[in-house]
Parts: C-alpha cells; sequence; structure tokens
C-alpha cells in the first residue's frame, strides 16, 4: 500500500523535530518485546505503553522484576515511554473499562491507577495517562462529578508522592469529553502541579468548538502527553493518517510552536491486525506533515531534495 501523504505536503523525509511514539494498544497480537523492537526498528522515539493482560499486567505476579526488565528493553532500544491505562477488560472480563472513578466501588480502579504511576515511576515516563469514564445510568450527574474528583484526588496523591506527571484525557462519550471539562476538572482539583493534558488529535476534530490547531494552543500550558490519529467531525473513530478530515501540518506546526517536547504517540488501537505496516505508514506520514508545517527558513538546508 502506498503512504498516504498529508494535505499539500511534500515529499517524505526523515527530517522532523518530533519526538514519535506509537501506542502498544495498536500492538495487541504482538508480545510487547517484539512490539518495542519494531518500533524502534522503524525509528519510533518513543512508545505509548497502555498497561494490560498481555502487555505488562499490573496485576499479574513478579511486577517489579517485569518492570525492570521492561526498563531494560526500552534503554537497550533508546525509547522512552508514557504510561496508557485505556486496558479494556483487564479490571472486569465481562464490562468494559469497567470499574471507572464514576462506579459505586471504584476500588479496583484506583489501585490500578496508583499501580500505574509507580510503574511510571520505575520506568521514568512522562506521563501518566488516565480518564473518567462513561456516568453509569443509575449515577446522577453530581454524584458521578463528586466521585471524579474524591478518585482524581487520591490519584494525585499517589503522582506527587511518587514524582509523576499525569496526563488527564478528554475522552468523548466520558464525563470528562472536551478541553473545557477538563480545566473545570483541574480547578475542583485545586490546580494541581502534576496534574496536565493528554490531548487526542482525532478527538479535537471530533468535537471541540475550534479547528484543531487552535485546541493545542488552548491546552500548550498544561500539554504533558499528545495522542494522534486522523478522525471525522462528530464520529470518534480513531482512523489512520489520510483518511479523515484532519490537515495534519498545521496541527504539527503548532505543537512546535506550543513548544511540546513530550512524545506525540500514534493511536491506532483497531489497527493490531496490521500493526508494522501501519506503524510504518503512520512515521512516513507524520515525518512528511512535520516538514510541510515548517515554514520556508526553517527548513534546513541541507536536507536532500528540499531546497535551502
Amino acid at each position: 500500500m502506498t503512504v498516504p501523504q498529508p494535505r499539500s505536503a511534500p515529499p517524505a523525509s526523515d527530517a522532523t523535530t518530533l519526538r514519535l511514539g506509537y501506542g502498544t494498544n495498536g500492538f495487541a497480537n504482538h508480545r510487547l518485546d517484539d512490539a518495542l523492537a519494531v518500533l524502534a526498528d522503524l525509528g519510533y522515539d518513543g512508545v505509548a505503553l497502555t498497561l494490560d493482560h498481555d502487555h505488562l499486567d499490573p496485576f499479574a505476579p513478579g511486577l517489579t522484576r517485569r518492570v525492570a526488565t521492561v526498563g531494560r528493553r526500552l534503554n537497550e532500544l533508546g525509547l522512552a515511554v508514557v504510561i496508557e491505562t485505556g486496558a479494556r477488560y483487564l479490571l472486569d472480563p465481562w464490562h468494559k473499562h469497567a470499574p471507572t472513578l464514576l462506579h459505586d466501588d471504584p476500588t479496583r480502579r484506583i489501585e490500578f491507577l496508583r499501580r500505574a504511576v509507580r510503574i511510571g515511576a520505575d520506568l521514568g515516563a512522562e506521563a501518566v495517562s488516565f480518564w473518567a469514564g462513561v456516568r453509569p445510568e443509575a449515577v446522577s450527574p453530581q454524584c458521578a462529578w463528586d466521585r471524579l474528583v474524591a478518585g482524581c484526588a487520591s490519584v494525585v496523591d499517589a503522582a506527587d508522592a511518587a514524582g509523576v506527571t499525569l496526563g488527564f484525557e478528554p475522552e468523548p462519550g466520558m464525563l470528562v469529553q472536551d478541553i473545557a471539562d477538563w480545566r473545570r476538572l483541574r480547578a475542583a482539583l485545586g490546580d494541581p502541579a502534576r496534574f496536565g493534558i493528554t490531548l487526542d488529535i482525532g478527538h479535537c476534530r471530533c468535537l471541540e468548538p475550534w479547528p484543531v490547531p487552535q485546541c493545542v494552543a488552548e491546552v500548550a500550558e498544561h500539554l504533558v502527553n499528545v495522542q494522534i490519529d486522523d478522525m471525522r467531525r462528530g464520529v470518534h473513530e480513531h482512523l489512520e493518517f489520510g483518511v479523515g478530515e484532519i490537515d495534519f501540518p498545521p496541527v504539527l506546526a503548532a505543537l512546535a510552536a506550543a513548544d511540546y517536547r513530550g512524545l506525540v504517540a500514534v493511536e491506532l488501537p483497531r489497527d493490531s491486525h496490521a500493526a508494522p505496516a501501519v506503524a510504518a505508514r503512520s512515521i512516513e506520514f507524520l515525518r512528511a506533515a512535520a516538514l510541510a508545517g515548517r515554514t520556508e527558513d526553517e527548513v534546513p538546508a541541507d536536507i536532500p531534495g528540499v531546497p535551502a
């Protein structure tokens, strides 16, 4: 399959100032060690590691040993890491993402997030990312909000103690689904220093009121983690680049203008069936988009095929 080119982009180049990563939830059919090796071979700078039953299960025996093994492997491959906590059936084999912080008994979710923070600290993760969850029908909006604030406060305490940065992700359909909701939550928590935002670029196109580059600018001060994928307005479906509606060069230029230095990790959780090929296409697309987003005087004169 030919690699799709971003709109108005020049031919793809290996030159990029972005630090690109890829989510392991898009490598669900690979052993974690194999997935890391493939991503390193493709030239990715890091990995968004979703803790799950097949990828560093936080509840399986020998966690300390297994975390140390993964840490050594990341170092060998030169991969940075962020921790993601969106595993679908890790906590409840019958109910997707349950329990969340909004359920009657969020104990297992809180324990999971606390373990994620400890794992993040041990791996030197740049951020630990999590979200609110969907409000159960039997739970009132106010009760759900109160539970969310209390649960997040507990996770913030754990992150403060471990020296870990949190990236809270607004997720379409969840109690906190957009940037405005995230701001309200951060304020309710007392604006904790370690409570940043995980911004999914696709989500911005899906439901935010601003153009996607403006979304980046709106949260630049608190941006600690970026997930990237294509998407269409009003449809929460993570798409390969070039399939949706997002014009990526201005988005990547906005990240550069915001001086964002964290990972920009591809988020394609339903593409594990073709993970190596999708990851290869994705990195080529993003490198080309980053180059297209630069102004002419920012392009180094020594890039082959690019006029000075």
